[in-house]
């Protein structure tokens, strides 16, 4: 595994921000298309198409030919095989995996199908980016962990959100993008909803994001369920797969 330094914590200054409207994804692209027709993803992440609206997503966070991605809380791989494939041979998918989280098998599959997929396994607190190294950050499903607990039932995360966020900013070229899918979540301590329903207020994350330098480029309503009472956990077996989900792409200033 390739190790990354950590980077040293700067104050940046919060961005002046006007904030744009939601919006409806773009349509999807050819590369696209032909990353969710790629016969190397399983019948597993397949199945899980209808509820992840790839299509839409990808298109929404804009990811071009040639560029150096990061997936943070990769998981399985199921985003970062369709960003390997969007991105093409000449761009690269650094996928961020939890060791807690890792199915046996599952990203290793990823990395081996796409030559293009590097795999970096490592706890929450260890997950750093060279500075300046990326043109993009993905996270699916992840930033309400940055909230976790360092101990279930505590209040304290691992590492400061602010630490982290910190790295993104500096990780990032100018310009770079950072997408956030994530359940909704109500307004509350972020730890405490975190732990217990695993989801985020956006309100939370718009503050966090901003604070930390980054300017809210676009925001998608592509995964809204007006069903989902934002009270229940998100592992409820009647909820699962159907959360009220938000999608918000922010940026670095240039």
């Amino acid at each position: 595994m390739r190790r990354r330094f950590v980077l040293p914590f700067t104050a940046l200054a919060l961005a002046s921000l006007v904030m744009p409207a939601a919006q409806a994804a773009p349509a999807p692209s050819t590369a696209i298309s032909r990353a969710l027709a790629d016969p190397a993803r399983s019948a597993t992440n397949r199945a899980l198409d209808e509820s992840r609206k790839p299509a839409e997503i990808l298109a929404f966070a804009g990811f071009k030919p040639g560029q150096v991605v990061a997936d943070w809380g990769a998981g399985g791989g199921y985003y970062s095989e369709l960003i390997a494939d969007v991105v093409g041979p000449k761009g690269r998918v650094y996928a961020l995996a939890n060791p807690a989280y890792l199915k046996p098998g599952t990203l290793d599959a990823v990395a081996k199908a796409h030559a293009n997929v590097l795999m970096l396994v490592a706890p929450p607190a260890g997950m750093t980016l060279a500075p300046g190294s990326l043109d993009a950050i993905f996270a699916h499903l992840e930033f309400h962990d940055l909230y976790l607990p360092a101990a279930h039932g505590g209040t304290t995360p691992a590492r400061p959100v602010a630490t982290t966020l910190a790295n993104w900013f500096a990780a990032l070229r100018p310009g770079g993008t950072v997408t956030i899918v994530d359940h909704v979540g109500p307004a509350g301590t972020p730890a405490t909803v975190a732990d217990t329903l695993h989801r985020i207020d956006p309100a939370q994350v718009k503050a966090d994001m901003l604070a930390a330098g980054f300017v809210l480029d676009a925001e998608s309503s592509v995964l809204q369920r007006n069903d989902d009472p934002h009270t229940a956990i998100v592992f409820d077996p009647a909820l699962r797969g159907k959360t009220d989900r938000f999608a918000l792409r922010f940026r670095r200033p240039a």
